[in-house]
């Protein structure tokens, strides 16, 4: 996502923004800490629209970069290999840095360099922000696909697991397979069997492919065990049963 594009509907997010925006007419360094996929790199390349950016990982190249220019985006600040060489590479050749690292890498070298140190929370503290998240990342894979794309948000549960990544990730998927047919459907399960079959046991290990969405569809639009298990023509206590052994797939 573009960085004049971070979303700023939740009280969180327009704090975060507004730190962001202020740090772009300030000459300091800082610090943009947060889980990932909420959103640390793309308030960077706001602050520093023309700055290079570089893993904490890779370290040789780091240290290069500190040497060739005045700003630098050091992404995954947590990752490096040796913290005080790099923040005394900074200072001795006066580079401002805005970093980005998970919430809880803390190092006493930290507080003396960067002189603001903010976090941005995760999409599922910034309620407001995801149905918005959802209608943007719809809207790009409209465009990528030539097709409109439309979410039922009533019946949509977003998968906030890794916040912006894992939630753009899910609505591709139900973009791509809203239309699936059941051959479509069948290969899809074709491909994956083939690569996954040769253990032992393997129908009873893959059952659960069939059942659980069968189950939790079931259970989701008749809100009763009870005619479920008319609907499937399962005993009750057979249904009860198979809810239990694929209890952790319902969640």
């Amino acid at each position: 996502m573009d960085a004049t594009n971070f979303i700023t509907l939740s009280q969180a997010s327009k704090e975060a923004f507004k730190t962001a925006t202020l740090l772009r007419s300030l000459k300091v360094s800082a610090l943009i800490r947060g889980e990932i996929g909420v959103g640390k790199k793309t308030l960077a390349r706001y602050i520093l629209p023309s700055a290079p950016i570089v893993d904490a990982k890779n370290y040789d190249e780091l240290l290069s970069v500190l040497h060739s220019s005045d700003e630098l985006i050091i992404s995954n600040l947590e990752n490096v290999a040796n913290i005080k060489v790099v923040l005394h590479e900074a200072e001795e050749n006066g580079v401002r840095i805005i970093a980005t690292a998970s919430c809880n890498y803390e190092n006493e070298k930290l507080e003396d360099f960067f002189g603001i140190d903010f976090t941005i929370p995760p999409l599922r503290e910034r309620e407001e922000d995801v149905e918005v998240l959802c209608r943007t990342f719809c809207d790009e894979v409209a465009q990528m696909l030539g097709t409109e794309v439309k979410l039922d948000m009533e019946n949509f549960e977003p998968d906030l697991s890794q916040n912006a990544i894992s939630l753009k990730r899910q609505v591709m998927v139900r973009a791509i397979f809203d239309d699936i047919d059941e051959k479509d459907l069948m290969e899809l399960l074709y491909n994956y069997l083939y690569k996954k079959l040769g253990g032992n046991d393997d129908y009873r290990k893959f059952l659960h492919l069939y059942e659980a969405p069968l189950i939790k569809a079931g259970l989701k639009r008749f809100k009763s065990q009870l005619r479920l298990s008319q609907i499937l023509g399962l005993n009750r206590n057979t249904l009860r049963k198979k809810i239990s052994n694929i209890k952790e797939y319902l969640i």
